[in-house]
């Protein structure tokens, strides 16, 4: 028999290692997880966000210099161990 592993299990083997987050919206951000609860409320550090301009479209990088907290209600996929968008799209070309 196949053994099941709940969400949050995976969440929590996530802990201490990177985690590349797309939210609702067209915002992506890669952090170190440091923690999280049920409502899947995370928290990073290290982390850098990717988000389009709103006047011109393109992808801008900010790193995030302190630890943040990011609400589990616009938290749209986690990716365990992800290093953030792939080195061809628009978000890592800037």
């Amino acid at each position: 028999m196949t053994s099941r592993i709940l969400p949050l299990e995976l969440i929590d083997k996530a802990i201490g290692s990177n985690i590349w987050i797309l939210m609702r919206g067209q915002t992506e951000i890669v952090g170190l997880l440091r923690g999280f609860d049920d409502y899947v409320n995370l928290v990073l550090d290290d982390a850098v966000e990717y988000s389009p301009d709103p006047r011109t479209g393109e992808i801008v990088k900010t790193e995030l210099k302190s630890e943040i907290l990011l609400n589990g209600n616009h938290v749209a996929v986690l990716v365990p161990g992800g290093t953030g968008p792939p080195d061809d799209s628009m978000a890592a070309s800037s």
